[in-house]
């Protein structure tokens, strides 16, 4: 801090001054529900909308996706809101910075109002206080504590809110940078205050039906059980998932893949021989592995294991295949510059490494724009609650990832 520069102690100090101010879009964001599913996130959007209007951004985009689109993604309704700033002639870089709106449902034991955003012991409460609401306020004011500074600068930040994280950020993300409505050099993504995400795991979802033939549960012989079948393929898989632990990733803060089993149905009654059974599952992609390879591998051990038993059929189904991330090499410009800033006002060894979760982030790497996660947020999702009840943000780390941001930007903007 004692050697930084006046023009950057200043943006500090803004965001010091209108810290309240930053709490408050919080709370607000946290008081809106955008469970998803079912996924309507409209209100949201038109909420944020509003407040970016408020605070004086020029120019906003409300994008609605179509219907069928939404549809097909498995939400009700949605939009994304894009909010340009462009500083000096624009001929910097372009910083896309993106975070999501929308949140997994509360579910059961909250001790506070999922909806309250109350304050306690110095933390924010709800759902989607850490995963990502406080990140849609740390970049808005981020951007807000240039405006003094705007003729020492050149290029455009884009606050890009988006609202499907939690369906896979296919009319979010994904969208916007496919219809061209952001165009950046460099992306930072919703995250963590005290470490630096350069990487993460990727993540694909099966579905496997088994199909047998129903009979009387006094003739069973007669029919064709198709629990039976999937009890085996069910070892099958656990028996792959033990020595998916010899498989390591070279990336510090990733381990190794993992497969899950997550649903299962089937049966018609008690009374009667099975005709069907599904499972879905969830296998996680360290981001050395090939999700294609993987897919193909997972497919020939079940379709293997079905052959045992008479008159099975077996369908297989991909749900979702999302790609893995990074790493972002650690001397590119972005890292560099908020390692830099990182360590100027935080405390202890900054930490560089990947997630074992999956983000929106990854849609950025796979169009080639070098990509972090970094924003308000714990040391781990653990640690905040993220997906579990009180889920909540400490007041101090997002005033702390709100001036990094912010002097982070200005450095890789000014002149």
């Amino acid at each position: 801090m004692k050697r930084m520069e006046k023009a950057k102690l200043e943006i500090i100090q803004w965001i010091e001054e209108n810290r309240e101010s930053v709490i408050q879009f919080v709370q607000e964001l946290v008081s809106i529900p955008s469970d998803n599913p079912p996924g309507d996130c409209y209100e949201i959007a038109q909420h944020i909308e509003k407040r970016l209007k408020e605070f004086e951004f020029a120019d906003i985009q409300f994008l609605e996706v179509d219907p069928k689109e939404v549809e097909a993604n498995g939400m009700i309704r949605a939009a994304n809101v894009v909010a340009t700033t462009q500083f000096g002639d624009g001929s910097g870089n372009s910083i896309a910075l993106n975070a999501h709106g929308d949140v997994v449902a509360p579910g059961m034991g909250w001790t506070q109002d999922p909806y309250g955003g109350q304050i306690v012991d110095g933390k924010i409460y709800g759902r989607g206080a850490a995963v990502s609401k406080s990140d849609i306020a740390t970049y808005t004011f981020a951007v807000m504590a240039l405006r003094k500074f705007a003729a020492d600068l050149s290029g455009e930040v884009a606050l890009a809110f988006t609202f499907d994280e939690e369906a896979g950020g296919n009319i979010g993300p994904k969208w916007l940078l496919d219809h061209q409505y952001i165009k950046p050099d460099m992306a930072i993504a919703a995250g963590f205050t005290y470490s630096i995400v350069n990487a993460h795991n990727g993540c694909l979802h099966l579905e496997v039906k088994l199909k047998g033939k129903s009979a009387h549960a006094a003739a069973p012989h007669t029919g064709n059980d198709a629990l039976e079948a999937m009890t085996g393929v069910l070892q099958t898989i656990y028996h792959y998932r033990d020595s998916l632990q010899a498989i390591k990733s070279n990336i510090p803060g990733i381990d190794h893949p993992s497969i899950v089993v997550g649903l299962i149905s089937g049966g018609i009654n008690t009374n009667v021989v099975p005709d069907q059974c599904t499972i879905r599952l969830d296998r996680r992609l360290i981001p050395e592995e090939d999700g294609a390879k993987v897919e193909a591998e997972i497919r020939s051990l079940i379709q293997e294991k079905v052959k045992e038993y008479e008159g099975i059929e077996v369908e297989i189904t991909q749900i979702l295949l999302a790609h893995n991330f990074g790493p972002t090499p650690e001397d590119t410009e972005l890292i560099k510059t908020l390692g830099h800033n990182w360590r100027e006002l935080m405390d202890g060894e900054l930490m560089i490494d990947g997630v074992p979760l999956y983000t929106d982030a990854r849609h950025f790497s796979q169009a080639g724009i070098p990509t972090v996660l970094f924003g308000a947020g714990p040391r781990t999702l653990l640690e905040a609650n993220g997906h579990r009840a009180d889920e909540h943000v400490r007041v101090e780390d997002l005033i702390k990832a709100t001036k990094i941001v912010a002097i982070t930007l200005y450095d890789l903007l000014k002149k």
